[in-house]
């Protein structure tokens, strides 16, 4: 049987979206809620579009090169997608199809003034609202007029902004169609939008109410503000009220105008109080049927509220749910923002995570949340928290201090004893003995090639049980009371020098200088190490020529065919085996590792060739030894003239030594951890291999897309839910467009905190001051490592460095994160080799464009832009 192609509006609800679109299918299940008015219509469903699109054969051609450009390519794609919109249009209805159209405007009544708006297939999804992306238009009178704008809005599915919104969120255009819905009229004394949580904040438990005068085109367009209505709990609790000198009437021959509002009429609100408490509470109706927080087109009419379109609001982040299933208040804190890593994670990486964490976590939007509430519940225990969280990111603790400023928020409990040992208890039996370092490093060493070695045998659900066990050995290592102690000395005597230099001598971030070139550290080796490797490629030209064409990952096995190639390869292979483990964004297991994608490497090596001479590791690691020595002799020698002058000393020469024999010590276990998830993950990706040729999944990083126990199911069982797969595809893409917040409640509130400064300049962007000096340079904005492009004097801008990024560091001159805290690994590395850096700059990769001049105060913790 062959589909119609007009379906009234109560026969279809929100699982026709393939037939009516999604605008079509939400108006639908719309008009079937209860106290829930919608306008009547029909729909020209998916099908007619089809027989439209059928007609013109040139179009293929044109969708081919269409989806081939890159979305910042506007000048094509505007030209293209014109051509695609003129064939559109130009193709005349046939004469069934325009009969049956007509038919069902007789319905609504010939002459009825009608909207005529698009209804595309992927539109209003949870995923990608699509909002504003295809065309409306309003007050069309006749049948003529309604066939001619029901192909405007075929051809709307090509306007240059929609299609470059698709291939910004990875939708093929030929997967998409458009239906149009065809409305009759209202003509409302107030219109506007209801958001049934805020649109800012995040809160779903306050509704937000845009009204104005007359259609609601005026303020879509921008021609007035909108009156804005707060609602919390049934009440009105804030509003602003806009002097609307302009509203948007329809006429009566059709199309609409722009008409004065009367002077008397400007200062007055479009809705009453009870009118808008009313709206919400018609709006939570509405939220509770679609089962998330709508973003709502209203009108007021005769005092009645008629609903023209619902939509889910998708910038809202989700809100982890407690697996208690509790509707107490909760207070969750970002896991990415501590470790460096706020991308969204594939559901096997966190989920992996979740069961290799020393604390339980919350999975939202892709990004992991620790749930504070019962810590910040009573006094002792929030008084730990709020001092660790200050150290680490002063926007979490203020954040956090924002919460409890609300007094009903979070129950205060009494003191349920201590929290666990005192950090500075743990430390401070320690003493400053490099061999405790050393036996450190050794434990993890011997542990790793324990699992390699015994993980080899295993395949299978026995790989699964053997994981588990491998866990719960990754957690002791974790959690080694010694290397806990070495941890934290070295943390505890960074703190101790900078405040008691501060103190005693008034010099700012003194353990900075300090720490330079501190023995032990992985990381800051690391980026050494990769100057060693191009002191190998520098001499052999022909290596770098072909270093430079490299675009793909096998081009190790070519490498050696070049001259001097041999040398090179061995060197960059070398490299690899010890830090070949590690990528950007390495907490998540699913990350392409530098092992897996050698080429990730190459820029970097490249700009090192370029801007550096001959032993430069050697040097810039002696130059930073022989500073730190200075510093100390120069701060002791000072100490000693000093009132009790002997006694600062010597305790200052005790700290100095601990954390020069511990800080380094720091960057280790992270390394033990992402050297474990190597091996991990090779492991699962064999058992993955057996999967595919078992024909069992499609292709082995499908595996990424299931959480742990779901992997271990689908082996179990040799059966997987490809729709599952598909949907976790589309929610790791969306989930990109997600700003994660720092701290989170369970009312959806993203809280962000601020720094609460006046001393600096006017301008300046406000961050945390993370390692000494100052610095001016020319910004560089890079937001993949891939992408660098570094020249000597260089300033890095990015949205966070893990460790992966440490190969950088030892080419710039100056950092500049929006993430990042005191102990963080972008920290440690930039005081390690003398950089100035400033890190928590809110929206710094946005404000600085790259190129620009910048000046970087890592001392005092802010950024001037100069050009």
């Amino acid at each position: 049987m062959i589909e119609p192609y007009v379906l009234d509006l109560h026969e279809v609800d929100e699982t026709h979206v393939p037939v009516v679109g999604g605008k079509g299918a939400h108006l639908g299940g719309l008009s079937r809620i209860e106290g829930i008015r919608v306008p009547g219509g029909f729909c020209v469903t998916t099908d007619a579009f089809r027989r439209i699109m059928a007609e013109a054969p040139s179009i293929d051609d044109l969708l081919d090169r269409l989806s081939a450009l890159d979305p910042d390519d506007r000048e094509t794609i505007r030209t293209l997608s014109a051509q695609i919109r003129r064939t559109i249009e130009g193709i005349a209805i046939p004469g069934d199809l325009a009969e049956t159209i007509t038919r069902a405007l007789t319905r609504l009544g010939e002459r009825a003034a009608c909207a005529v708006r698009s209804s595309a297939t992927a539109e209003d999804l949870p995923t990608a609202s699509f909002a504003g992306q295809q065309d409306t238009y309003l007050n069309v009178v006749g049948p003529t007029a309604i066939l001619r704008h029901v192909s405007r809005c075929w051809a709307s599915l090509f306007t240059e902004r929609a299609v470059t919104y698709r291939r910004r969120n990875g939708i093929d255009h030929r997967t998409v169609h458009m239906a149009v819905v065809v409305q009759l009229m209202v003509f409302p004394h107030a219109s506007g939008i209801l958001f049934t949580a805020d649109p800012v904040t995040g809160d779903r438990k306050v509704a937000t109410v845009d009204a104005g005068f007359g259609l609601g085109e005026a303020l879509v367009s921008g021609l007035v503000n909108p009156d804005v209505f707060k609602v919390r709990h049934g009440e009105v609790v804030a509003k602003a009220i806009a002097a609307e000198q302009r509203a948007v009437q329809a006429l009566p021959t059709g199309g609409t105008r722009e008409v004065a509002i009367d002077s008397s009429r400007q200062d007055q609100p479009a809705l009453t109080d009870a009118q808008v408490v009313r709206l919400v509470q018609l709006g939570r109706r509405i939220e509770a049927h679609f089962g998330r927080p709508q973003d709502i087109e209203w009108c007021l009419v005769d005092d009645g509220f008629q609903i023209v379109q619902s939509r889910p609001i998708t910038t809202l982040f989700p809100i982890p749910i407690p697996e208690t299933g509790d509707q107490e208040n909760h207070v969750y804190v970002s896991v990415g923002h501590g470790q460096m890593m706020t991308d969204p994670m594939k559901p096997l990486g966190f989920s992996m995570w979740r069961l290799t964490a020393m604390v339980p976590m919350h999975e939202a939007g892709g990004r992991l949340f620790v749930d504070v509430t019962r810590r910040l519940a009573s006094p002792t225990s929030r008084a730990a928290l709020l001092d660790a969280m200050g150290k680490g990111d002063p926007l979490i603790r203020d954040a956090l201090e924002t919460v409890l400023d609300r007094d009903d928020f979070v129950p205060s409990l009494p003191d349920a004893g201590p929290v666990g040992p005192s950090a500075g208890v743990a430390s401070a039996s320690i003493e400053a003995d490099p061999a405790v370092v050393t036996e450190l490093i050794e434990r993890s060493r011997v542990s790793i090639a324990a699992l390699e070695r015994d993980i080899r045998t295993k395949s299978g659900p026995a790989l699964f049980d053997f994981l588990l066990e491998a866990f719960a050995e990754h957690k002791r290592v974790l959690s080694d009371p010694l290397s806990m102690q070495a941890i934290m000395a070295g943390m505890e005597a960074t703190w101790w020098l900078n405040d008691k230099l501060r103190e005693w001598l008034g010099e700012k971030n003194a353990a900075d200088t300090l720490t330079l070139s501190a023995p032990d550290n992985i990381t800051s080796e690391m980026g050494l190490a990769l100057l060693d490797v191009a002191d190998v490629i520098r001499p052999r030209p022909e290596v770098v020529a072909f270093l430079q064409g490299v675009e793909d990952e096998g081009f190790l096995d070519e490498l050696a065919k070049v001259a001097g190639g041999t040398e090179a390869r061995d060197a960059i292979e070398t490299y690899l085996d010890r830090y070949g483990m590690r990528c950007v964004g390495e907490i998540d297991i699913t990350r392409p590792r530098w092992r897996e994608r050698p080429s990730t490497l190459v820029p970097v090596i490249l700009d090192n060739v370029r801007n550096f001479e001959p032993g430069a590791a050697e040097r810039r690691f002696e130059q930073g030894r022989r500073k730190a020595q200075k510093k100390e002799q120069d701060v002791l020698s000072r100490l000693r003239a000093l009132p009790d002058g002997d006694r600062k000393a010597d305790e200052t020469k005790r700290m100095i030594d601990r954390v020069r024999t511990f800080i380094g010590y720091r960057e280790y276990p992270k390394y033990g951890i992402v050297s474990r998830y190597f091996v991990y993950k090779r492991a699962l990706l064999e058992e993955a291999g057996r999967l595919v040729q078992a024909e069992v999944l499609a292709e082995k990083e499908d595996i990424f897309y299931l959480t742990f126990q779901e992997l271990h199911d689908v082996v179990s069982s040799h059966q997987v839910d490809d729709r599952l797969i598909q949907r976790r595809k589309e929610e790791f893409r969306s989930q990109h467009a997600l700003t994660p917040p720092r701290v989170l409640t369970s009312d959806g509130e993203a809280v962000t905190g601020a720094y609460r400064r006046d001393d600096v300049p006017a301008g300046s962007l406000i961050g945390l001051a993370v390692s000494a000096g100052t610095i001016e340079g020319r910004a560089r904005v890079i937001l993949d490592m891939a992408d660098a492009d570094l020249e000597a004097g260089d300033i890095l801008v990015t949205t966070f460095t893990d460790p992966s990024w440490s190969p950088l560091f030892v080419g710039i001159a100056g950092l500049v994160t929006e993430v990042g805290g005191q102990m963080t690994h972008g920290a440690v590395i930039a005081r390690e080799y003398g950089l100035p850096a400033v890190v928590g700059v809110e929206q710094a990769t946005r404000l600085i464009r790259d190129g620009q001049r910048i000046r970087v105060h890592g001392t005092d913790g802010y950024v001037e832009i100069l050009s």
